[in-house]
């Protein structure tokens, strides 16, 4: 059976980053650099060192190595230093690694031959923007290439450049523009409010309602306007606002951050307290806008220019990690959780979700002992201890994982249906630590928390079918989880089992039959079809599929009676 992630179910990482902002279309790199991007790239001699670096940088790219990309894009332009689609994947790629600075250079060559190129004038203008020039941003911004895509971020950047050149009117026209895009109704009334902020008008208000009544309690919002109430001495008016976040679990830190610095009688700074945060921000709220994987690439281009503009934003580096597993560089993800300074309100989160990606690299131990300080130094952290209770189940240590899980169960002030996981996962951990009454008890209770969730019935019901135990409420359970998740071919598999301890054996063999059709690969459902066929007289049927298990790894004690099952056939 298949491993549960509890965290995964339990404190997405996704919730830290809802933010009000415009639903923008599917991008793609092209789309905000023009097509020069997607073109191939002449070489006068295939064997020459420049193209195979060109050819190593595009193997890197589509492979979402920004870094890698980067590294051989600028060697190859080394050796072809007028070409210009290489100099644009140079640029794009550098711009992508992170390093601005050098981006900025390749923008200014590449504007030499594409004036109008949509990337390269927005690097140029982020970067006037980090060095106070503001005027000269907004002429970047003015020269670029139009577009939907490209003009909602124009017109956003363009509004913050323009508070930072000390022209508020043209700040509010800019936001204004923004109207003719729809749907970005919250979007503009949240920078609005922003800007009314952080001039210190009145106005600010009246914008953070209507940012709240268009977006509802983005986290974003609440702590802007919740800083905005605080600093007007209406704290409890805040508190209230803040609580809409705390019931949420992996928005707590935020909410705890508040809470303490209200006890304190603390002042909060602004949300954004320069121009250049605000283009920041509106960066970051773009790139969380930006969910299917065809415009992954953008996010990480918008979410690097934001960490330039401001490197400290946090939110802004979980939703580049975020991203980066969205494509499955885990190493990447890691790099960028580890990144934060042990005072920022989401170390925390952060520390546990880079753990849980060293288990995809191989690196178990060190998230071991990541988890393991975590779980020392904060003993009362939830999130720590199912992470590490995940770690240990990972690795088939489940004694130690059931440990972990109870450290969670105890800290839970109360159980409600959300905590199903938890019993599920500790269930699991005591049924393969051969501790059945207690894997039972917290199966059951996972079941009477959710009533509906196939995996628990189907783990609780192929255990007992397995056990030869409560055959009719086993069977009823399993048929129902395989209604809730017809083409789960595991769930069918265990259907099929049911049926054929049941003595049904040409139900079971139609219903294995699914099974394996769903999951071809996997060693217990290809040896349950051959048990099956064997019982109604297809011996050759049932020792072919008896080797295909063999094929398939089971494991040592499992390959064994299989072995046996070809030599002298089903007992």
């Amino acid at each position: 059976m298949r491993i549960l992630n509890v965290m995964k179910l339990m404190a997405p990482v996704a919730a830290l980053v809802l933010v009000a902002c415009a639903n923008a279309p599917g991008v793609s790199m092209a789309s905000i650099s023009g097509p020069a991007a997607d073109a191939p790239v002449a070489a006068e001699d295939a064997h020459s060192q420049g193209y195979g670096d060109y050819l190593a940088g595009r193997l890197a790219a589509t492979q979402h190595d920004m870094r890698d990309a980067a590294k051989f894009y600028q060697a190859s332009l080394d050796d072809d230093p007028d070409n210009p689609q290489l100099l644009e994947r140079a640029f794009l790629y550098t711009a992508s690694a992170g390093d601005l600075d050098k981006a900025a250079d390749y923008a200014k060559r590449v504007v030499e031959l594409e004036k109008d190129n949509r990337a390269a004038r927005l690097v140029l203008a982020i970067t006037d923007i980090r060095h106070g020039d503001y005027s000269g941003a907004r002429k970047q911004l003015a020269q670029s290439a139009g577009g939907p895509f490209t003009s909602l971020t124009i017109s956003l950047l363009d509004a913050w450049a323009s508070v930072g050149a000390g022209n508020s009117a043209a700040a509010l026209d800019d936001l204004a523009k923004l109207k003719d895009q729809g749907g970005t109704d919250a979007l503009a009334a949240y920078h609005r409010a922003l800007i009314f902020d952080l001039e210190g008008k009145s106005d600010a208000e009246a914008a953070y309602r209507d940012a709240l009544a268009a977006a509802g309690a983005s986290p974003r919002i609440v702590d802007a306007y919740g800083r905005f109430l605080e600093r007007a001495g209406r704290a409890d008016e805040a508190k209230k606002l803040y609580d809409q976040l705390n019931s949420k679990n992996s928005l707590h830190p935020l909410a705890a951050e508040a809470g303490a610095r209200i006890a304190a009688g603390q002042k909060p700074d602004r949300l954004i307290q320069t121009p250049g945060e605000g283009a920041a921000e509106a960066l970051f709220g773009i790139a969380a806008s930006l969910t299917d994987a065809t415009s992954a690439d953008v996010a990480i281009l918008y979410l690097r220019m934001a960490l330039y503009l401001q490197p400290d934003f946090d939110l802004a580096k979980i939703l580049l990690a975020d991203r980066f597993e969205a494509l499955e560089k885990w190493q990447d993800a890691i790099d960028t959780y580890r990144s934060f300074d042990k005072s920022s309100p989401y170390y925390r989160i952060a520390a546990i979700q880079g753990a849980t990606d060293e288990t995809k690299v191989g690196k178990t131990d060190d998230a071991i002992a990541t988890l393991t300080e975590l779980t020392s130094a904060h003993p009362d952290d939830i999130d720590a201890w199912t992470a590490l209770g995940d770690v240990w189940r990972s690795e088939e240590h489940y004694q130690e994982a059931a440990d972990a899980y109870d450290h969670a169960i105890r800290l839970l002030s109360s159980v409600d249906k959300k905590d199903w996981p938890l019993f599920f996962a500790r269930g699991v951990s005591e049924e393969r630590s051969h501790h059945w009454d207690a894997a039972e008890r917290d199966l059951k209770q996972a079941l009477k928390l959710n009533p509906d969730e196939p995996q628990v019935l189907n783990y609780l019901g192929y255990s007992w079918i397995d056990q030869g135990r409560n055959y009719p409420q086993a069977i009823a359970m399993l048929e129902k989880a395989r209604t809730l998740k017809p083409f789960d071919g595991y769930i069918v598999d265990s259907v099929g089992w049911a049926y054929f301890r049941l003595g049904r054996y040409q139900d079971a063999v139609k219903t294995l039959e699914d099974a394996v059709l769903l999951v071809p690969a996997d060693p217990t459902i290809n040896d349950h079809l051959g048990d099956a066929y064997w019982k109604v007289g297809r011996r050759l049927d049932a020792q072919f599929q008896w080797n295909h298990a063999l094929a398939f790894n089971p494991s040592a004690d499992q390959k064994a009676k299989i072995e046996q099952k070809l030599r002298s056939g089903l007992q």
